[in-house]
């Protein structure tokens, strides 16, 4: 029987071979890190620090208790050039770093492999400017993302990025992994909505790339190459983003469908009939759905309501003028609801800002519900709005094939995601983490995504989960270009070792 920490890292042994290569960090190098900086800033077990090793363990583990590290050190710089000094010392030590900013991550991108250092970002957590005009930010890579929402909310804008975990996910983190969430039917991705970065190249040296500046056509756009990029070309340290007009008025209501292959022409009809207001359209199967209920996420409907609903739709209106937006929802649902063959069996909208936050919380909830109900596998997959539903049966009778379906294996196989981006979080909830559950589901999973020509992650990055199935979405000459560009970025190997590529 396999540990739970080599199931875990199953997909990391070659990784592990390329990175014998890299130097642990030392007594002597702490010695050159106390040069830099204070002993506040310095978590280690080595002497002279001497923490205990349970003091690092929220740095060397992720939240879901699957990916797990050995770093000895944590480091937590204040200032870009204390990154950069670092940095060059980890380079020409050929000493492994791991950036991290909230470690809310799902594919074990922002923990050790094996005991690299550990880069925190959580003392860079400073707002450097803010146009109120232009509603450009300016922030340092460790600002996290509710205190910018916060931040920018007085001065009626808002961030272009909503995630569940903005309460600890930072915005360095969420550039690194080019997150999506919640807001990108309305503003598109960051690629888009980030103006510039400050990163430190891996031997050191700083890239200002920090412009406000919406408007630069002057040869190559460098920033994209780290939007997204994990971490693995350098450690952002700023981030210039344009932050949208707080809309004057939000809405939003939750719909019951009897069967899925109604999803599809309903949304089609709620983009025609809100068209410009439309800011969220979000799905949930009724599995997932019956979680959230259960582990205290929120209830939305009666459970006379929701009888012979197989799935569920978040709709979200953002506008500029109330009544015109509730009009609009008013006739939506009037439309709905009367028409010959009714494509929902229920629904309903929020009155008050209490029970607009109150169907969030049951959307964003899903990912606590499934975490309290077992171990979850998650797959964050872009595949065609059609194939939804048909991937997550399709994966539940292949578990049952397997003899897997279960309490004593698998409870529960879960759809959810963003109807509006092609985006469905597939979620597999087991009794345990085990090698049998993990052999049935890769590279299942990952060659149906190959077959409808999707991608194997649409929002959560590759991190150390999914470096040997980068092919199933990357043709060899991509992969062999990115390979390319890491070695000119990096040829020492010290970014981020095992992330993104093997």
């Amino acid at each position: 029987m396999l540990s739970l920490r080599r199931i875990a890292n199953i997909s990391l042994r070659a990784a592990r071979a390329h990175h014998t290569a890299l130097n642990t960090v030392t007594e002597q190098d702490l010695a050159h890190f106390a040069k830099i900086l204070p002993p506040s800033s310095i978590l280690s077990t080595l002497p002279p620090s001497s923490a205990a090793s349970q003091d690092l363990e929220q740095y060397n583990n992720d939240w879901m208790g699957k990916y797990h590290g050995s770093s000895t050190t944590v480091l937590k710089p204040k200032t870009t050039e204390q990154v950069s000094q670092i940095v060059k010392w980890c380079n020409e030590r050929r000493i492994g770093i791991v950036p991290q900013g909230g470690n809310t991550g799902l594919v074990g991108g922002s923990v050790p492999i094996h005991n690299e250092l550990i880069l925190s970002l959580s003392n860079m957590s400073k707002v450097r400017s803010f146009d109120p005009v232009s509603g450009i930010l300016v922030a340092d890579a460790g600002c996290i993302l509710q205190s910018l929402t916060d931040y920018v909310a007085p001065h009626n804008h808002i961030m272009p990025i909503d995630l569940g975990a903005k309460g600890s996910c930072q915005i360095g983190g969420n550039v690194a992994t080019n997150a999506g969430g919640l807001r990108l039917l309305r503003y598109g991705s960051l690629h888009g909505t980030v103006l510039g970065l400050e990163v430190v190249l891996p031997d050191g040296t700083i890239l200002d790339q920090l412009t406000t500046l919406r408007k630069d056509n002057t040869g190559y756009d460098l920033k994209q190459l780290f939007i997204g990029a994990e971490g693995t070309l350098g450690v952002i340290t700023g981030v210039s983003i344009l932050t949208p007009p707080a809309p004057q008025a939000s809405n939003n209501v939750i719909l019951a469908l009897p069967s899925f292959k109604n999803v599809l022409p309903l949304y089609e009809i709620v983009k025609r009939q809100l068209s410009e207001i439309l800011s969220a359209f979000e799905y949930i199967d009724r599995t997932a759905y019956d979680l959230a209920v259960k582990h205290g996420q929120g209830r939305a409907l009666t459970d006379e309501e929701v009888e012979g609903a197989e799935c569920f739709v978040l709709v979200e209106t953002s506008g500029g003028r109330r009544e015109h937006d509730e009009e609009k929802l008013a006739d939506l649902l009037e439309f709905l609801m009367s028409a010959e063959e009714p494509l929902i069996t229920n629904g309903a909208m929020s009155q008050s800002p209490a029970q607009f936050s109150s169907l969030w919380a049951l959307r964003e909830g899903v990912t606590e519900a499934v975490a309290k109900e077992g171990k979850p596998y998650k797959y964050d997959i872009s595949v065609p709005l059609s194939s939804f539903q048909d991937v997550v049966d399709n994966t539940r009778k292949h578990l049952e094939t397997k003899g897997l379906l279960g309490d004593h294996a698998v409870k529960h196989v879960v759809g959810y995601g963003h109807v509006g981006d092609g985006n469905l979080h597939l979620n597999v909830v087991a009794e345990s983490y085990t090698p049998e559950i993990q052999a049935a589901l890769e590279p299942y999973v990952y060659e149906v995504v190959a077959s409808h020509r999707g991608s194997i992650s649409a929002e959560h990055g590759v991190g150390a989960m999914k470096t040997h199935a980068l092919h199933y979405s990357k043709s060899d000459v991509s992969i062999a270009w990115m390979k390319k560009i890491k070695e000119v970025f990096d040829p020492r190997g010290i970014m981020n070792p095992g992330k993104v590529l093997e």
